[in-house]
């Protein structure tokens, strides 16, 4: 009795923690014949489609490994979470395709081999046929497996490339001081707000040393002179700095250089900078237990300052900056109880001289620190039981 054997496509998540997303505007033909694992003479056939890689054009699946074919909106990073369980295990995949030469770009139709322990065969879009050996089988002889429980984490590429962090000292010290490039021209001349697959003109080359290949972080100034919403002080606490994208170079001369965009989730304008690129760390998200009562504050207390895009109030998945850091013994990781602070008096009518309020707080959701400064932190909302607002407080 011979046992069929499928693949699903899949349809990645938007975070790209590999850059590019498969590129091609519709996806190959390619149509797969099912094969049976280990079977004698068992070689698929590719389709042929359009890559820039020489893709094998017959693939005979390794035991234990699944073949997969590439659809468009595809990367290594989100197969690594659909077929390991970890996007950060990405390489272990490329690992059995190495005729990718850049695991940046992949394209619909390219044939990937997966190195798990999973049985399945088929074509993008293929229905499933329900195998007849499984259509009989009985309700009682079913035994069902308990799915691991994959770990949380603290936040995706696609939240990465939009995190927002405060510059005590201003944007341009801070340009400066990292040594980002200025983008000074564009290609599309009738379009001033850029995005995905455009390219853009760089004040940088040689001199800066600049490489073909690159990845660059694109910065823009969110908010200038940021004061704090609850201390009585006029004085600025400095400049809001937000990711909005990553670049690729693509051409590299004595004092320019021309990249591409690999990703935005924001426009990109000229007078905006680009900084090199470091991959983000794997975080895993260490949920504290749910507080369903008040909530003790401890000192030293912190304040949202600022959510991104400079809303008033903001919720689970989005990115705030806190008035706490190294300074305050906060590091990468660490959780945080977000809370209200409320008072309500303790008799009717008329307000009396030395009447003193009762005071209590209660629970927001909760919060991952994920850049830290020294009087400052980026923060992503990991909970969220309702809006969280700027001047809402933060606790250990």
């Amino acid at each position: 009795m011979h046992q069929r054997h499928w693949l699903f496509a899949i349809s990645a998540m938007s975070c790209l923690a590999l850059g590019l997303v498969a590129q091609e505007p519709k996806p190959a033909s390619s149509a797969v014949s099912v094969v049976q694992e280990g079977q004698s003479g068992g070689a698929i056939k590719v389709a042929e489609h359009r890559s820039r890689w020489d893709y094998p054009k017959e693939i005979v699946v390794p035991s234990g490994s699944q073949l997969y074919l590439v659809v468009k909106g595809d990367t290594l990073w989100d197969l690594g979470q659909r077929f390991l369980g970890n996007p950060f295990a990405w390489p272990q995949i490329w690992d059995q395709n190495k005729w990718i030469k850049d695991p940046h770009w992949i394209y619909p139709g390219n044939p990937l081999i997966i190195p798990v322990a999973a049985k399945t065969v088929a074509s993008p879009g293929q229905p499933v046929e329900t195998p007849s050996e499984v259509a009989e089988v009985q309700p009682d002889r079913i035994k069902l497996v308990t799915k691991p429980k994959l770990e949380e984490y603290g936040f995706t590429f696609q939240d990465f490339i939009q995190m927002p962090y405060l510059v005590p000292n201003g944007a341009e010290a801070h340009f400066k001081e990292i040594g980002a490039l200025a983008i000074t021209e564009r290609q599309a001349q009738n379009r001033n707000f850029l995005g995905d697959t455009e390219t853009v003109y760089l004040a940088g080359g040689n001199d800066r040393g600049v490489k073909v290949g690159d990845r660059l972080v694109v910065l823009k100034v969110a908010k200038r002179k940021l004061v704090h919403p609850v201390v009585r002080s006029k004085s600025s606490l400095g400049d809001v700095v937000q990711q909005i994208g990553i670049l690729r170079v693509t051409v590299v001369n004595a004092k320019g250089s021309i990249a591409v965009i690999e990703r935005s989730m924001d426009a990109i304008e000229v007078g905006f900078h680009a900084a090199p690129f470091v991959e983000p760390a794997n975080i895993v998200a260490n949920l504290r237990k749910d507080v369903v009562g008040p909530v003790p504050i401890q000192d030293p207390m912190g304040t949202i300052l600022y959510a991104r895009d400079n809303h008033e109030q903001t919720a689970t998945g989005e990115m705030v900056i806190i008035d706490q850091g190294t300074k305050h013994g906060l590091k990468v990781g660490d959780i945080l109880l977000s809370a209200r602070l409320q008072t309500w008096a303790t008799s009717e009518g008329k307000r009396t001289k030395g009447q003193v309020d009762e005071k209590t707080s209660h629970y927001l959701g909760q919060v991952m620190v994920v850049k830290v400064g020294e009087n400052s932190s980026s923060c992503r909302i990991l909970r969220a039981k309702e809006e969280l607002h700027v001047g809402d407080v933060l606790t250990r």
